[in-house]
């Protein structure tokens, strides 16, 4: 038999590895015998505390073979589990008869259908959302022992309408939840949690165990927990250890604490316990620790309750191991973590964790590590909504709910696991044609039966029909029942399963082989499957709602990895961080919303409510984020870290940061401990930015090619004579390279778009064989606009946008032709001609297609350009900076276009057709036009010469006064680098 002093109430400091102290202990205490040691029962926070402290025990006993004790995680107890402990003397009293729990996403949903009842035009997924806050609110009220029949006490006056309301909207889980678990034979989670522990001690209470019992590293914050340990506390062979209990807490900081204190939940247990601080025994020896720990309590403590005089002498001692570092941003942030890391593996057995409750520091800080092939070991897992299987999901729900537009389309289609039953390069193939001929530009109407019409009319490749036609087949089952305003949601998830599984499908492999592969594939299966079996008890709900709410339901759902992580890197959260200690400890993201997180507001019970209803107040979470940043910031290597800027916002660093930096500016020693903080911080941000920049600069140059005359084209159009002369290298990259600008992805409706469609209406207008008096012309008009529109009824934006533009055109036209009687003899239309140049050093043909040239009763011509866009200045026509009408005039000089005798010229002017305000007008070009023809002739000769030199580049916007204001070009011609360095 043990000696009593053995058992009791114990601290181990904050500082210290509790694990590692608490093995330790046990084999001093306990002995080290392999056959004591299974009959020792330890209950621990969390399943990850008792791998820990599994492997402390190996540590301790230098990888001996032994049974080791019976470890129970507390916050995730198992009847199982609990009847093992029992096992000596049979099962333990009651729990056999407990009702099973109520599965997650089962109870989710029911919630859900009855949040619908209650408020019918709520969406699906907006109730999904709402019953998990329900779900929490239900937990946090069993947890503390309270009841509904409490919400009663809360007097409706006190409260606005709104919050009234949700009382009355409460009675969901008042009245009919009940009914709902015993309809089901099923119970809470934190219900049975309750219930377990209740029923463990009760068998404790008539059958004495064998073995000592432990409970250690909780706080006791939950009362079921609470009152467990104070059970074990007054067992004959009960062990409680407590984390980071301050020994030095007296009456009068007791009594100043408050709930967002560190030490508050330690207090209360203590009560609850009728123990004083003082009567609480230390269980670890570490002195070091003792040390840091002290400080930091000490500075932490209430205002009225700090010892000034003990800070001063003893500041140094908490601060010395320790780093702070702001970064100017997140990813800094992420990337000064990841060379910390990265270093610690320097060291032969060096450990190094990073503490977290920012999860997105927490995937920054992984993927920066990836630079160096390191995979760490992150507690938090990956979300299934963004694991290959999870997004695939997703994706193939959003494409077909919106129809095949082409962004959901494409981002489904390019995802790693569509192979569409074929080879997947084959497939990727497929996509990029599919991309190029039919989504690129103006969005195309809706659906993959309007895609393939479209197809077909596009591309003659057989191949590539018959292979959308697979796809088309493929989702009409599950788009039929998208556009259903009520259909069964079991049937929505069999069908989008059955699609997804077709879609993923490859040459050699089946789809479900595909989709559920590895460890990520694995849990999504799984997770899918409850979430099959939970939809039967939804209503009929519209198939246009079934993304949102999958994707709701997937955030509940985490993969972790099992194995291939790194041994010696860990990300760890708050909770599994408590126990556990690395060799260096980095506090990432202590900025106040992370450390201590913000306070969520309760969508059902406000803050007045919650209080009147006995519910904790939000700074009781505060108070266990406090508890751990002090058993993390003790630790022997710390280094805090915080991002002064987060999306785009300054940020305000934690609050126990800045009071530990108050109190170090308050004495030397601490000023010290400041300046090598900033030494630290310098050194840290130079190698942040020495990682991934340049070492030696680079004179970014406007680029200048010079590619040899046989290469250099010899026939140009008069428009791309102006491209020469404003910006000459993007005649070199369409005409030589043979590179062409693709259109965007589901662009808006541009100008080229209206451009074509105005032309050809203007020029079938004019080019039509039967005369029209001036009321049946505009109706002529418009039917020709309306065909020409036709042609582009799938793409619905650009009747959206440019019909209402060209009816206001329309009308200017016939305003113009038949208001003024304009006299011409005749008109000819979009007339082509080519020029051979015999002055330029090579043969060289000059290309022009007319908008329009008009032959008046005098022989003399008038040509017209048409603009849609921008017209040019008289100043850029007369200069020769926009030549393309006076090139026009002079090729007819010459007799360039066949239907066209030389004669002379009268006039160039540019007719706008904006469909605005006004719909047109008619401006001018420059100076007369023989003028403009007298010298087009030889300044296109010198211009064609100058670029027949080898040596002649192509440059990039030579003259910036100059150069157009777009080109399809600017990232090839690299303008905005060149620009900003000054060349």
């Amino acid at each position: 038999m043990l000696a009593d002093s053995n058992y009791g109430v114990f601290y181990i400091s904050a500082g210290t590895s509790f694990v590692d102290q608490l093995a330790r202990g046990i084999i001093s205490r306990f002995g080290d015998q392999a056959d004591y040691l299974s009959d020792i029962r330890i209950f621990l926070p969390t399943r990850r505390a008792c791998r820990a402290l599994a492997e402390s025990f190996l540590r301790v006993t230098n990888g001996e073979a032994a049974l080791l004790p019976n470890m129970v995680p507390i916050g995730d107890i198992e009847e199982e589990e609990l009847s093992i402990l029992g096992s000596e003397q049979g099962p333990f009293f009651g729990a056999e008869n407990l009702p099973p729990v109520m599965p997650a996403i089962r109870r989710q949903l029911l919630l859900s259908h009855m949040i619908m009842a209650k408020e019918p035009s709520i969406s699906v997924s907006h109730a999904a959302r709402l019953a998990s806050e329900l779900s929490k609110l239900l937990d946090e009220v069993q947890r503390e022992r309270l009841s509904f029949e409490a919400l009663e006490k809360i007097v409706p006056e006190k409260f606005s309408a709104h919050w009234q309301e949700m009382l009355a909207f409460l009675t969901i889980v008042t009245k009919h939840w009940p009914e709902v678990l015993r309809e089901h034979g099923c119970i809470d989670p934190a219900e049975r949690q309750n219930r377990l522990i209740e029923a463990q001690i009760l068998f404790w209470e008539n059958h004495q165990p064998r073995g000592p019992v432990i409970v250690a590293g909780s706080t006791g914050t939950i009362p079921a927990t609470a009152d467990l340990i104070s059970f074990v506390a007054k067992m004959r062979q009960g062990v409680v250890v407590l984390p980071g209990l301050d020994p030095t807490l007296d009456n009068k900081v007791i009594t100043s604490i408050g709930a967002s204190h560190p030490q508050y939940g330690l207090v209360r247990l203590l009560t609850q316990l009728n123990l004083q601080v003082g009567e609480v025994t230390c269980w670890d020896t570490d002195g070091d620790a003792k040390c840091r720990s002290y400080v930091i309590n000490q500075i932490l403590r209430p205002t009225s309750a700090l010892d000034k005089g003990i800070l001063s002498e003893n500041s140094d001692k908490l601060l010395n191991n320790s780093i702070k570092i702001s970064c100017s941003g997140p990813q800094q942030e992420a990337l000064t973590i990841a060379m910390m890391l990265r270093q610690a593996l320097e060291k032969t057995d060096k450990t190094a964790a990073l503490v977290t409750p920012d999860r997105r520091l927490a995937r920054r800080v992984a993927a920066e590590l990836k630079r160096w092939h390191i995979d760490i070991d992150d507690s938090g897992g990956t979300p299934i909504a963004q694991t290959l299987p999870g997004t695939f999901l997703l994706l193939t729900a959003e494409a077909i709910t919106k129809q095949a537009l082409p962004v959901p389309l494409l981002a489904t289609l390019k995802h790693p696991l569509a192979a569409g039953g074929i080879q997947p390069a084959v497939f990727r193939k497929n996509v990029r044609e599919m991309e190029l001929a039919i989504l690129r530009g103006p969005r195309p109407c809706a659906g993959f039966t309007g895609l393939l019409g479209i197809l077909r009319k596009t591309t003659k490749s057989v191949g590539l029909i018959s292979w959308f036609e697979f796809l088309s087949e493929a989702a009409e089952p599950l788009s039929k029942l998208l556009r259903m305003d009520k259909v069964s949601p079991e049937k929505i998830i069999k069908t989008h399963i059955s699609f997804a599984e077709t879609l993923a499908a490859s040459d050699s492999e089946t789809g479900s082989a595909r989709l559920w592969a590895g460890e990520a594939g694995k849990i999504a299966a799984d997770f899918i499957n409850e979430i099959r079996t939970a939809v039967e008890v939804l209503p009929p709900m519209p198939g246009a709602e079934w993304p949102a709410l999958l994707r709701v339901l997937l955030t509940r759902g985490v993969v972790r990895a099992s194995h291939g992580q790194h041994p010696r890197l860990h990300i760890l959260g708050l909770l599994e961080a408590r126990l556990q200690q690395s060799d260096l400890t980095i506090l990432g993201g202590l900025n106040e919303g992370v450390w201590p997180p913000e306070p969520t507001n309760d969508p059902w019970m406000s803050r007045p409510m919650r209080e009147t209803f006995g519910l904790a107040p939000p700074e009781r979470r505060i108070g266990l984020t406090g508890h751990d940043f002090v058993q993390a910031v003790t630790a022997p290597e710390v280094v805090m870290t915080r991002s002064m800027r987060m999306d785009g916002a300054p940020t305000v660093q934690a609050r126990w940061l800045t009071r530990i930096e108050t109190f170090l500016s308050q004495n030397k020693m601490g000023q010290g401990v400041l300046k090598k903080w900033r030494q630290e911080e310098a050194k840290w941000a130079h190698w942040q930015s020495e990682l991934d920049s340049r070492h030696a600069s680079v004179q970014v140059r406007a680029p200048e090619p010079r590619p040899p005359i046989s290469a250099r084209p010899n026939r140009l159009s008069v428009t791309e004579i102006e491209t020469l002369i404003r910006d000459p290298y993007e005649i070199y990259a369409k005409r030589i390279l043979g590179l062409r600008a693709i259109e965007p992805i589901d662009a808006d409706p541009g100008a080229a778009e209206r451009g074509i469609i105005i032309h050809r209406a203007v020029d079938r207008f004019f080019r039509r064989e039967i005369d029209c008096d001036r009321s049946t012309a505009l109706e002529e008009f418009l039917r020709i606009g309306k065909e020409e529109f036709e042609h582009w009824l799938d793409r619905p934006g650009i009747w959206a946008f440019w019909w209402p533009r060209f009816e206001r055109i329309a009308n200017w036209i016939i305003e113009h032709e038949y208001g003024q009687q304009t006299c011409r003899l005749d008109t000819h239309t979009e007339v082509s001609g080519e020029l051979l140049l015999r002055d330029s050093k090579r043969q060289f043909r000059l290309t022009a297609r007319a908008d329009r040239i008009d032959i008046l009763p005098d022989g003399a011509y008038v040509v017209i350009d048409y603009k849609t866009g921008t017209l040019p200045t008289k100043s850029d026509v007369n200069k020769g900076l926009s030549p393309q009408l006076p090139l026009e005039a002079m090729m007819i000089m010459e007799g360039a276009f066949p239907d066209i005798k030389p004669n002379d010229i009268k006039e160039l002017s540019y007719w706008k057709l904006s469909g605005g305000d006004p719909p047109g007008y008619i401006r001018e070009a420059g100076d007369p036009p023989s003028e403009l023809i007298k010298k087009a002739m030889p300044s296109l000769a010198a211009l064609l010469n100058y670029y027949e030199h080898p040596d002649t580049p192509y440059l990039a916007r030579p003259v910036a006064a100059i150069a157009p204001r777009y080109s399809d070009y600017d990232h090839l011609e690299r303008v905005q680098e060149w620009r900003v360095s000054g060349d």
